[in-house]
């Protein structure tokens, strides 16, 4: 530039915004946290969405128990989202946080205190060792709060419901004293899984499976029936040798094919002798042959052993006889045919210990044998009856879960009376408590049941009489599923489910609310003491002082008051399942709350994929059972969090990835985006390099605001330009804004936010950035007040609005910020506006056919210049004048229509539909274009840098006409 030249920079219209470039998130979000609980911004919703359609998202309570895992994060931001789009696009979206506070887990961590304190949890008041239980959720809840804040979720945080509140425990009673009045409720013995360490009943949601090695062993039952086969041994297989104790049958398969195997040689060690005979599924035999050491040489199949001949046989436990066993296996076995054998592992025969197992459990009660069957040799700390032959007193499992001495006496036992033929280990997928880790095991007790296929007996049939019947009906009729396998899940578990156990021999918890009569049987009809009198006395008591009341001094006689003698009533003081406590939340907080729902039903519950067992399952057999149709509308499930390369995290493993970790590194609004990135249908990987690339990903957006914010400084009304009189590129724009509002509608209706970030993203990147705005830049900095930049404003004024609305469910603090860099104010939020209404008339499809022939040869322009870039024959766009040879007539023609030098941004540009020379440059997916570079010639205008012949021959040096017009 010569002296004489002016600089003339400070004529541009540059861009204009304090917005930075560096998001600092981690320091800022926690402002704005504080800024939205300043205005209340959360109530302000509510009123301003006072008489539209309400939507209910009911939450899944967490566990206040520890520090929030990413799993919980994943699950609150994406029930955020919802809440927030829903809100955004015209309902009243409200959000009740909850929180699940009684059951084992807070027991247990009181339990640890005590034993390190060397106290005994027994001498203990149990009124004083429930408030302690109380006072330890309410520590944690406190903390989870502000960790579930800190993530951007909105709701009423200050009144979120708590299933020990007193009104929540009365609740909880007044929904199982219905399972008592509609006689559902049952007292019923049959095997429960339970845990010996926390000795308590344990239902299916409460178990986790995972590996053990347990003893295997192939044991001999004599047959004592007269004939050829007397003496021969039925051989069966089991993992679990403790209960052989309690063995009381054994089963075969009637359509397999058995025949009989004698030993004719032994090696050196070996528990069979020359001679024995076994009976033994064909398919098996060989297997069993070699666990027993035998080799092929040394056994032989004798002959076929008929169905008809295994069903008229009796044998006898193999502890039959034994000196010191008092008579206790004497009787002979019961032996017969039954549908759950199999001939895939084992020996074609299954031992039957009905006390243990579920399958044993039906059949014998089917065929109204159970009173011969069960036993009650195992009591609740694992260990066997004291009294019981040889084995009183050891134990399945220690105090700490691990293997205890059982197996190994009962093995040791088998051995010396020769009753082993193999024994070995196998690695196996077993069931644990999820709470102490320790394994379970199947237990006959006396527990208290939920009959789900009894009718209830409250009238309300329209779905079904029964709890099945209803759930299943629900399922299909009634209820919207996300992603539609949730549908099939769930109604295979109820179709196949057994009755619900209601009850836990623990301490923690709403009890079961119900009187026994004393020297009744459960089967009695007056067993149960049902009056409405005495249940209304009990709630009353609950509301007032919460579920201690039950366990006070007194207790029976103040709730039977004078109608009834205490001596002839037993109080139950078994707990309900905490997940009967979650499943009644609908109860409490949809039905009776004023912020509920309007017909004590959500739209929507939400949680991951193990909640079609826990509280989706339980939610559904409890709202079967009390309102006669599932609570719900709509069920989304979302999978589980694993590391980066696919692993389950484990602090073990140094794996885990913590939500305080990632906000203080890059911000709430990061994790929010990995949860709108990811697809939440399946498994989600998360880890440094993930967050890495979430991260980069968010800046590119965060430049497109920033581009946006400081093009619209100074922006008024008196700027703004109707559609019908702005350029095509404008209207295009408008068109996509128009087609990107009923994507984002349609995406934010059906729950898929991987879908709208997506679109929005690609949007963004390479439409906005790499495109409109590369194009626009020019007549945005350098145009003075011409009707294309007013038009250029007005699109970008209707990008914000859009852009901003659009993403805040999902970007909340971001959105925030960009929102206020426009709109100050104290009150102002982006928050507190919805999703503006786009005009069908922008959608242009024409118009879009033909920007869409444009953006094509742009490519191949570009491509080209890109070379000339790369080999430095050029060094920006602007110095290129390139002739491009079109071979389409139609395409040509749109070109020729508009400025195409403008948007392929150089100086000047040659169309035609020439054949194209051999230098020119092609694209592949683009056959009809072809670019040949060349100069653009003139001189390089010193304000806006194009290069044109008229440079210099205006009224300001240096300058082109446009710009020259513009300096006036």
């Amino acid at each position: 530039m010569s002296a004489e030249t002016p600089d003339y920079k400070d004529t541009l219209n540059l861009p204009e915004t304090d917005f930075p470039m560096r998001a600092g998130l981690p320091k800022r979000e926690p402002e704005w946290l504080d800024r939205w609980e300043r205005i209340g911004i959360y109530d302000r919703l509510r009123e301003r969405a006072e008489g539209r359609k309400p939507f209910t998202l009911h939450d899944g309570p967490p566990y206040a128990n520890g520090h929030l895992h990413i799993g919980h994060a994943l699950n609150k931001i994406l029930k955020d989202m919802v809440v927030r789009s829903q809100q955004m696009m015209g309902r009243d979206a409200r959000y009740i946080p909850g929180w699940d506070c009684h059951g084992l887990p807070i027991e247990w961590k009181i339990e640890e205190q005590y034993r390190a304190k060397g106290k005994n949890k027994d001498e203990v008041d149990i009124v004083d060792f429930r408030q302690e239980c109380r006072r330890f959720a309410e520590g944690w809840i406190g903390i989870q709060r502000d960790e579930f804040k800190r993530l951007g979720v909105t709701g009423k945080w200050e009144k979120p419901y708590l299933t020990m509140d007193f009104r929540a425990e009365r609740i909880i009673a007044e929904e199982f004293q219905k399972f008592l009045m509609t006689g559902t409720l049952y007292q019923g013995s049959k095997p429960v899984m339970w845990s010996p360490v926390e000795k308590t009943a344990l239902a299916e949601a409460e178990v986790e499976y995972h590996d053990k090695e347990s003893f295997t062993i192939w044991v001999k039952f004599p047959v004592v029936t007269e004939g050829d086969l007397k003496g021969a041994n039925v051989v069966i297989w089991t993992t679990t040798p403790w209960t052989i104790p309690s063995n009381k049958a054994v089963v075969y398969g009637e359509s397999f094919a058995y025949g009989l195997y004698e030993v004719t040689g032994t090696p050196g060690e070996c528990w069979a002798n020359a001679g024995d005979r076994f009976i033994l599924a064909d398919k098996l035999a060989a297997d069993v042959m070699a666990r027993a050491r035998l080799e092929d040489s040394m056994w032989k199949r004798v002959r076929d052993v008929t169905a008809d001949e295994l069903s008229g046989l009796s044998l006898a436990h193999p502890l039959a006889g034994a000196e010191g066993g008092n008579g206790e296996w004497d009787d002979p076995r019961d032996f017969r045919a039954a549908d759950f054998v199999t001939d895939e592992e084992g020996t074609g025969f299954v031992h039957c210990a009905p006390s243990h197992g579920m399958e044993e459990f039906e059949l014998y009660r089917g065929l109204g044998m159970l009173e011969q069957v069960i036993t009650y040799n195992v009591m609740d700390d694992g260990g066997f009856r004291a009294d019981l032959p040889f084995f009183g007193g050891t134990y399945i499992l220690d105090r700490k879960g691990k293997e205890g001495n059982a197996n190994k006496t009962v093995i040791d036992k088998l051995v010396e009376v020769g009753g082993l033929l193999a024994r070995g280990k196998i690695k196996h997928s077993y069931p644990h408590s999820w709470r102490s880790k320790a394994p379970v095991i199947y237990r006959n007790t006396p527990q208290w049941f939920a009959a789900i296929d009894r009718e209830v007996g409250d009238g309300q049939d329209t779905y079904g009489k029964t709890i099945r019947e209803r759930a299943l009906t629900s399922i299909d009729e009634l209820v919207t599923w996300t992603p539609r396998t949730g549908r099939n899940r769930l109604y295979s578990m109820i179709e196949a489910r057994p009755d619900w156990v209601l009850s836990r021999q623990r301490a923690w918890g709403v009890p079961l609310t119900c009187f026994t009569k004393v020297g009744a049987m459960p089967s009695d009809p007056d067993y149960l003491l049902r009056d409405e009198k005495v249940n209304a006395r009990i709630l009353d008591a609950f509301e007032a002082e919460g579920a201690d009341a039950w366990y006070k001094p007194g207790a029976k006689e103040r709730f039977l008051g004078n109608d009834y003698d205490p001596s002839e009533w037993n109080k139950v003081d078994d707990i309900l399942d905490v997940w009967f406590d979650s499943g009644s939340t609908h109860a409490f907080v949809l039905r009776d709350r004023e912020d509920g729902s309007e017909d004590g039903l959500a739209d929507l519950y939400l949680e991951g994929t193990d909640q079609h067992r826990g509280w989706f399952h339980s939610s559904m057999l409890q709202a079967c059972g009390t309102i006669g149709r599932a609570p719900y509308r709509g069920v989304l499930t979302h999978g589980f969090t694993l590391d980066e390369k696919g692993n389950k995290m484990s602090k073990s493993l140094g794996n885990t990835v913590a939500p305080e970790d990632v906000t203080k590194q890059y911000g709430a609004d990061i994790l929010r985006l990995w949860v709108a990135q990811s697809d939440y249908t399946a498994d989600l990987r998360i880890g440094p390099e993930i967050l890495k690339g979430v991260a980069d990903g968010y800046r590119r957006l965060r430049n497109t605001m920033r581009f946006m914010l400081g093009a619209l400084a100074h922006f008024s009304e008196s700027d703004r330009v109707d559609p019908a009189d702005m350029p095509e590129l404008e209207r295009w724009v408008l068109h996509r804004l128009a087609e990107l509002d009923h994507t984002v509608r349609k995406g934010y209706e059906s729950y898929d936010f991987q879908g709208v970030v997506q679109q929005l993203f690609n949007f963004c990147t390479v439409e906005l950035s790499a495109f409109y705005f590369d194009i626009r830049k020019d007549a945005l900095y350098c145009d003075g007040d011409t009707a294309r930049r007013r038009a250029a404003r007005t699109v970008l004024d209707l990008l914000f609005h859009r852009l901003t609305t659009w993403l805040a469910p999902v970007l909340t603090f971001t959105m925030e910020e960009v929102w206020l860099e426009r709109n100050a104010g104290d009150d102002a939020s982006v928050h507190l506006v919805d999703i503006p209404e786009t005009p069908a008339d922008w959608l242009n499809e024409p118009l879009a056919a033909k920007w869409a022939k444009v953006r094509k040869a742009r490519r191949v322009v570009t491509a080209a210049l890109e070379i000339q870039r790369t080999d430095k024959v050029i060094g920006a766009s602007l110095e290129a004048a390139p002739v491009v040879h079109v071979l389409d007539p139609e395409m040509l023609a749109a070109l020729k229509s508009v400025n195409f030098e403008d948007v392929c941004i150089t100086s000047d540009i040659v169309l035609t539909g020439d054949p194209m020379p051999n230098e020119a440059f092609r694209m592949p997916e683009v056959e009809d274009v072809g670019v040949v570079f060349e100069r653009a010639m003139g001189a390089k205008c010193m304000r806006c840098w194009k290069i044109l012949p008229d440079v210099g021959s205006h009224a300001h040096p240096g300058t082109c006409k446009r710009c020259s017009d513009a300096l006036g």
